[in-house]
């Protein structure tokens, strides 16, 4: 199987925005040619406990649905969630000061994107 150019995010969780602390809560990932994009998140409320006990992990797991939603382009509201599949990535990973933040994006080649997706998210969140 042909290898194609893929694109991933991590996720990150950071309840205070001012300290800069974050905890690795999902990855997205994005391959044009394969029309493949997909979110896979999970949160350790026992991290988010110990690093910020007054967030609201019920909250986080709203935000967190919704942006698994939008990755896949279906109904929740948002009109982001209508655009093309890469429009819908560049929305997500797009540089923000919320709760939820990406990393910069990175590039790799893959023959199977949503195997790659979930040795990422072993990697880096797992």
């Amino acid at each position: 199987m042909q290898e194609e150019l893929f694109e991933y995010a991590v996720i990150r969780l950071v309840p205070r925005v001012e300290r800069e602390e974050f905890i690795n809560v999902g990855v997205v990932l994005y391959c044009a040619r394969a029309k493949f994009l997909q979110t896979k998140t999970a949160l350790a409320e026992e991290r988010l406990s110990a690093l910020s006990p007054e967030t609201d992990a019920a909250e986080i797991h709203t935000h967190l649905e919704t942006f698994c939603l939008i990755s896949e382009g279906r109904p929740c509201g948002s009109p982001i969630a209508e655009l093309d599949a890469a429009s819908r990535f560049r929305w997500l990973t797009a540089t923000r000061s919320t709760i939820l933040q990406c990393s910069k994006v990175h590039p790799g080649f893959t023959a199977s994107p949503a195997e790659t997706l979930s040795r990422l998210f072993s990697q880096l969140v797992g």
